[in-house]
């Protein structure tokens, strides 16, 4: 059975998402991401612009301006439930972790 796209997120999908809850230009998301991450997660412009159109494909992101070949973005509604989720499947990672770390 295939995997739906975008069932889980890579770190760096991740990243880009929550970099988007404020709209950002290409440049400014692989900073953002870098800063947010003290450096951990990096992501390549190839990367980056490959995963933006894919976001934009899906309906997770919108272009909301183009000033030569800058393109800013931001996320949509779509795309917060796409991180939420996310979010909340890592927590349940966490907890179960912490559980069976400690003898369950």
């Amino acid at each position: 059975m295939a995997r739906e796209k975008f069932q889980t997120l890579t770190e760096q999908m991740f990243y880009i998402l929550l970099c988007l809850q404020e709209e950002c230009y290409g440049m400014d998301i692989m900073e953002k991401v870098r800063l947010m991450t003290k450096e951990r997660v990096t992501v390549g412009p190839g990367t980056l612009y490959n995963l933006l159109e894919s976001f934009q494909q899906a309906g997770m992101i919108r272009e909301t301006k183009v000033e030569g070949r800058k393109r800013s973005y931001l996320i949509t509604s779509t795309g917060l439930e796409t991180l939420e989720r996310e979010y909340q499947r890592l927590l349940t990672q966490i907890e179960d972790y912490t559980r069976w770390k400690g003898g369950h």
